[in-house]
């Protein structure tokens, strides 16, 4: 990603965002590939970065040690308790809460929410607007987050993103909006 790219994705977001405050509307793109439902039409078709934020179970590592042959006691097992707690730190920090499941994807923006296909898969992921419950913009990294109702929120990265995050706005109007820097 170039300064420039980056330059100008942020200009065509900011001439999106003047045009949708003018009276304007989002213009209707072809997403071959894509069944889309009856009146439902796409607004963008981009590649992009994709994550989900979410934690996961605890995997407990197997306990750490080794076999002894002591004379008086025989052959016992005898435990490194603090390799086994190093491991046990890790594996819980392992499975905080966090960005994963990074790929590249297929985003295409619909009136009725974000269809997203993970390259390697042939199942495209549905997420509506009205399931939306907040809209997180991070232009420093050019990333986008979209936070669900029922289910992990969604990163959506790349150059795309700013005008995504304005696009995505003027279909959810309702839907609060946080910038970070």
């Amino acid at each position: 990603m170039t300064i420039e790219a980056a330059h100008e994705a942020e200009r065509a977001a900011t001439l999106l965002d003047q045009h949708l405050q003018a009276g304007g509307s989002l213009i209707p793109v072809p997403a071959p590939g894509l069944v889309l439902d009856e009146g439902e039409a796409a607004y963008a078709d981009v590649a992009c970065g994709v994550a989900r934020w979410y934690a996961t179970e605890v995997v407990h590592p197997p306990g750490a040690g080794y076999f002894e042959d002591h004379p008086a006691f025989g052959r016992r097992w005898v435990p490194n308790h603090r390799l086994d707690a190093r491991r046990q730190q890790q594996a819980e920090a392992d499975a905080q809460a966090r960005w994963r499941e990074h790929c590249q994807a297929r985003a295409v923006l619909t009136s009725d929410g974000f269809r997203v296909l993970p390259d390697q898969t042939a199942t495209w992921l549905p997420f509506d607007h009205a399931l939306l419950t907040g809209i997180t913009v991070i232009p420093t990294r050019h990333e986008l987050v979209l936070s669900y109702s029922v289910c992990a929120p969604l990163l959506l990265s790349g150059l795309a993103a700013s005008w995504l995050a304005v696009a995505v706005q003027s279909l959810s109007p309702s839907t609060p909006v946080y910038l970070e820097s």
